[in-house]
């Protein structure tokens, strides 16, 4: 049996870190990612297979089960048809400054997100995200704006309890 690479052991290593924080400061230290900027949270716990082709800029989160996918292997199967003439494809993804991008999405190699953008949870970014804009869908198409995004957020009535938030939902169903 042969020995476990580095890498293999850095993402087993990284899968059983729980505590998302220290996912963060190891993936920065080991510059796991091209880039990984200030205020960066990741919190996938799945390291993506070609992690040297990402780049994340400033004030991005990532949420739980996001895919990045880098390349594709379909030139193997192209290849059988067409006698060894098509090549390995890979690319980068950037994520630029003050992005979120919510869970379960999908973001296919050569795209740009952002700035001031985000991904709605379930998207698929198959092409690049412009600046200041809210993307959902499969595949993902502009639904807003950020700054409309923003401004609704902060007219949100705030809630100081549990049970204050409760009673509010319930309200709102009713």
């Amino acid at each position: 049996m042969k020995p476990w690479t580095k890498n293999q052991i850095r993402r087993i290593r990284l899968f059983l870190m729980l505590n998302s924080d220290k996912r963060n400061r190891y993936l920065k230290k080991h510059h796991v990612f091209r880039e990984m900027g200030e205020n960066v949270f990741f919190q996938p716990r799945m390291i993506p297979a070609d992690p040297h082709l990402i780049l994340f800029h400033n004030n991005v989160v990532v949420t739980s089960n996001v895919t990045f996918v880098n390349h594709d292997i379909f030139h193997l199967g192209l290849n059988q048809l067409h006698e060894g003439t098509f090549s390995y494809y890979q690319d980068f993804i950037e994520v630029m400054d003050n992005v979120f991008i919510g869970c379960n999405s999908t973001i296919l190699g050569g795209v740009r997100i952002g700035p001031n953008a985000i991904v709605a949870a379930g998207s698929v970014v198959t092409k690049d995200v412009l600046p200041n804009t809210v993307v959902a869908g499969n595949p993902a198409k502009k639904i807003g704006t950020f700054d409309d995004y923003v401004l609704k957020r902060k007219n949100l009535e705030q809630v100081e309890s549990l049970e204050e938030l409760f009673e509010r939902f319930q309200k709102s169903h009713e």
